[in-house]
This record gives C-alpha cells, structure tokens and sequence, in this order.
C-alpha cells in the first residue's frame, strides 16, 4: 500500500513511514540535536506531537485529511539518540470523522498516547491548486 497522503513531509522532522496497510500506520523518528531544548538533550514535545500526528494522517491515508482534534498525554521524556516509533490505528469512522489512537514507544515504553480526531474533506483544505 502507497501514501495517498502528506507527501511532501520531511521525515527528519516527523518520522518515515515502517509499514501501511488500510487503517494503520507505523512511523519511525530518530530525534537530532536541533530538537533538543536543554544542555541536557530534552527533546521538545511537539516534535513526538508531530510524528504521532504524522502516523494518524498516515492511518487514514487520505490526500484530503486533516487534524481537527487531539486528546494527547505525555508519559515519559524524549531524548535525542533514541528512536521513537508511533503506531497509528483508525478506531472508528463516522461520515466524514475518522478517530486515529496513537501509542508513542520509547523501545516497549509508551512515552505518548493520543486520540486524533480527523476529517475527511471533499477536497483539499486550501481549497484550488494555487
């Protein structure tokens, strides 16, 4: 199964895509120094918020998706020169919304958890190809 969707993400920044197949997505980060926010190698949240969004985009595998919500906790810090992998999973599917759960792993340990609410539109958000 290919992308249909976010196909010009820069996985340096938000993770590469492992494994896809209908309603799922795995996506790999490997955190750099430019994510780091201390001397002692913390990497920012939204970097993790970023790969865990960029696996449930990936789920739904849309070109129209788009993020409306999330509902997302934090269980244990990131540090640069470990990999992150997010496993993504469409849960449920109503008209247009689809849910994605998100697990973050740190190895086995869930460093996040998430539920992104997404929509599928008619047609891209930015509406005509400018």
């Amino acid at each position: 199964m290919q992308p249909m969707t976010h196909l010009r993400t820069n996985g340096r920044l938000v993770g590469s895509l492992v494994r896809l197949s209908p309603g799922s997505a795995v996506v790999r980060l490997a955190p750099t120094a430019d994510m780091e926010v201390d001397h002692r190698g913390l990497v920012h949240g939204g970097f993790v918020f970023g790969l865990a969004d960029y696996a449930a985009m990936l789920a739904v595998n849309d070109p129209n998706v788009v993020l409306g919500a999330a509902e997302t906790r934090f269980l244990a810090p990131v540090t640069r020169g470990v990999t992150l992998r997010a496993e993504a999973t469409v849960s449920a599917t109503k008209g247009r919304k689809r849910h994605v759960d998100v697990q973050v792993f740190r190895g086995e340990k869930p460093v996040m958890t998430g539920r992104f609410t997404c929509f599928v539109l008619d047609a891209h958000v930015l509406g005509a190809e400018q």
